[in-house]
């Protein structure tokens, strides 16, 4: 068995089918293959698969440009492209006989949960909030998402869309309150090890150069590069694959 392994989504599902496409996990449909339902391929997603990272990739999702955040129809136009998809990726997973597994994101758990806001203050993530004029995440979309895990564990291999330790899997306060979830790969990137992990694959930091592969991990957040992971859980060293789209 082999595992891809995909970085937060932040809403780009196009560069997610293609890459699907590519690896033929998905067919022209945008159904599951019989390769990636046979189990001979796992698909892993990290997670944070709403909310885009820019102005730009709101623009890109809507159409409209610029893109305001504040103007209500906006937000209902960019709350539905997401929904609409997020339906589809839904209806893949399910088709895929259980070889694809969607991580836990902190982007996710805010729209399920409604709070907190997230974004900075050139953009803020208002999309799903009706206060403020957006479109309310349908309760069978969040009844999905409340049953996404927070980590998975293949073979040795750790999986989780911020980091190694269980603190960084709760988006509480003291999660956003606080630097680790963004700096812990370069102050303490022994977590790996202390915590038994033979390797680990994370996404949340976003890397503008490209995925960075250590010797026990990878940090993957870079589908807006149309980078991804191949990983072979089974081969004594590991085998780890940067992999890119072209064109």
């Amino acid at each position: 068995m082999r595992v891809v392994a995909v970085g937060d989504l932040h809403g780009n599902f196009p560069t997610l089918w293609r890459l699907l496409r590519a690896e033929g996990l998905a067919d022209p449909g945008l159904r599951p293959t019989e390769f990636l339902r046979s189990g001979r391929t796992h698909l892993v997603l990290l997670g944070d698969l709403v909310h885009p990272k820019t102005p730009a990739d709101y623009e890109r999702l809507t159409g409209l440009s610029p893109y305001d955040p504040k103007d209500p129809t906006h937000l209902r136009l960019a709350a539905g492209a997401q929904i609409r998809e997020l339906f589809r990726l839904k209806a893949f997973q399910e088709g895929a006989e259980g070889h694809v597994t969607i991580l836990l994101g902190n982007h996710d758990e805010a729209a399920l949960k409604g709070e907190p806001i997230l974004g900075n203050h050139h953009l803020r993530h208002l999309e799903f909030h009706p206060e403020y004029g957006g479109k309310p995440l349908p309760e069978v979309l969040k009844a999905w998402f409340a049953r996404f895990p927070r980590e998975l564990l293949l073979s040795g291999i750790h999986f989780a869309h911020v980091g190694p330790v269980p603190w960084l899997q709760e988006y509480d306060e003291l999660f956003y309150a606080q630097s680790e979830p963004k700096t812990w790969w370069f102050r303490t990137p022994d977590y790996v090890e202390r915590m038994g992990y033979r390797f680990g694959v994370y996404g949340h930091v976003p890397m503008k150069e490209g995925i960075l592969l250590k010797d026990r991990f990878a940090l993957i957040d870079a589908l807006d590069l149309g980078e991804y992971l191949e990983l072979d859980p089974e081969a004594e060293p590991l085998k780890v694959l940067v992999k890119r789209l072209h064109g």
